[in-house]
């Protein structure tokens, strides 16, 4: 296999320089040299603030002295602007005091002007570094990422045995209390207590059996049930201001998901909505059914998020309250997931905020058990080995965990050198599976890439709903689209037919 160089095919030099001539020899001497760059001249302060506020370029090149402007200004302006931007001096006036002082103060290299044959390999090197730099910080940030998450399940595996112990009162208690009174309002604050018992005995196992890496079996749930028991526990919650107001346009919908885990979304969404209505509101709960899919709502008259939150809504660690974990609304889309659906959300500021849930509805009549060890049967791996390159940390693990449940043997990737090495290193895998981007066309070098190292096996290539299908084309090999944003059971049959050759 060939090897690439490192730096990028065409870099963005930004030059402080005020003479034109010299300029031009610079950029001569670079394209001569294979270097292909759009390059710029700036030969002021201002015009350099400007430069770098239309965007950062990958590497600053910058004369001593310039009229009414030193190049050590330029320094300082451009490490306010990005501590690791790469910054070489091409002076002719630098002795070797002034050099000395230029990389105390932060440049990575000097140049003499009249002898300009180190320039081309300069400016890759500090290019090529400042990569590796960031790279090595990114993976940095991945690898606590991944060891938090980790202690967290640790914790949690330890946490969820005692919990059960400490919720046993709350499964006991209730029916002991009813029956020693006739008074309605502790009948119902009974039933309160009992319902968050069970559902918090329900969560410590949902916890257990989620770091074990398998799901709780599904079960047919009735939504209007579902709902009933989220406002029997939403109601004794509720300040006086917020109004809960539950639509169902149809008692008898059903969905095949974990009843305590479906239970847990709805509760974590309505009391972030509670939370995001100081003033008071409306909270609404709706279900209504397009097609084949159960799409639940829940919507509130609150202070909406800005596109910056929204972007991140979902990212693990992130929130916006001052004692949350951040894990909240991860675990709401893993759960959601799970079931085969997806959730989306709309909001603005000062407009409230509206969570969209789509789940598939449940099959009814005898034709349901049939169908589903149907769908066991098609899903369940033999230990082949898959690989998956996904530069979106989340959806990478839970495309890890969700096919590891399966019996299929994952490597898990975040960026396409990485696969290649792999592939190189170790045998080839039964399947890929690759983030195709926007437009498809990473994947489409990628697996042209792992076809040159003699891969022929099927591909998955995870594209936008919005990628035309003449994109397949562009695909090399045993090549299918499957739609963002995933759901686990299309994901399933997806790979057992690739694997299988359908």
């Amino acid at each position: 296999m060939p090897t690439h160089a490192a730096e990028p095919r065409e870099l963005r030099i930004l030059l402080v320089e005020d003479s034109a001539e010299d300029a031009e020899l610079m950029i001569d001497q670079m394209r001569e040299a294979g270097i292909h760059g759009r390059f710029q001249r700036v030969e002021s302060e201002v015009e350099l603030q400007q430069a770098l506020a239309a965007g950062v370029p990958d590497i600053v090149l910058s004369d001593l002295s310039m009229p009414g402007f030193t190049g050590f200004e330029a320094l300082h302006l451009v490490r306010r602007v990005d501590p690791e931007l790469p910054f070489i001096f091409v002076s002719g006036t630098m002795g070797e005091a002034s050099a000395l002082a230029a990389l105390r103060h932060g440049a990575n290299d000097y140049i003499i002007k009249h002898q300009p044959a180190r320039l081309p390999s300069a400016v890759l090197r500090a290019v090529g570094d400042a990569q590796a730099v960031r790279e090595r910080r990114r993976v940095e940030t991945e690898l606590m990422r991944a060891q938090r998450l980790e202690s967290l399940s640790l914790l949690a595996a330890g946490l969820s045995h005692d919990l059960r112990n400490i919720l046993q009162p709350l499964l006991i208690m209730p029916e002991l209390l009813k029956a020693r009174t006739e008074d309605k309002q502790l009948h119902h604050m009974a039933d309160v207590i009992a319902e968050c018992g069970r559902r918090g005995h329900e969560m410590a196992e949902s916890m257990l059996s989620f770091v074990r890496g398998s799901r709780k079996a599904s079960e047919h749930i009735r939504i209007q049930h579902l709902f009933d028991a989220v406002a029997l526990l939403l109601r004794s919650t509720l300040p006086a201001s917020v109004q809960l107001k539950v639509e169902v346009d149809d008692p008898s919908r059903s969905v095949d998901a974990n009843y305590t885990e479906l239970q847990q979304v709805l509760l974590n969404l309505a009391l972030n909505a509670v939370q995001a209505m100081p003033e008071g509101g409306s909270l609404f709960l709706r279900a209504r059914a397009e097609g084949q899919t159960l799409c639940v709502e829940v919507e509130d008259e609150g202070i909406g998020m800005d596109a910056q939150t929204l972007e991140q809504l979902f990212s693990p660690f992130f929130t916006t309250k001052p004692n949350g974990t951040g894990l909240g609304l991860m675990s709401c889309k893993r759960i959601v997931e799970g079931c085969g659906g997806s959730i989306a959300v709309r909001s603005a500021v000062g407009q409230g905020t509206l969570f969209v849930l789509r789940l598939p509805l449940a099959v009814e009549s005898a034709a349901t058990e049939p169908a589903e060890r149907q769908t066991t049967a098609m899903t369940l791996g033999n230990g082949q080995q898959i690989l998956v390159v996904d530069g979106e940390a989340t959806r990478l693990s839970l495309l890890g965990n969700a096919l590891s449940s399966q019996s299929y043997q994952m490597h898990l990737v975040s960026d396409g050198a990485a696969a290649l090495r792999w592939m190189q290193c170790q045998a080839m895998p039964a399947m890929v599976i690759v983030d195709g981007g926007p437009r498809c066309l990473a994947a489409s070098h990628l697996l042209a890439e792992m076809a040159a190292l003699g891969y022929a096996g099927p591909a998955l290539v995870l594209c936008e709903d919005t990628v035309a299908a003449s994109a397949l084309a562009a695909l090399p090999g045993r090549v299918r689209l499957l739609p963002k944003p995933l759901e686990m059971q299309q994901v399933f049959q997806a790979v057992a037919q690739g694997l299988a050759g359908t």
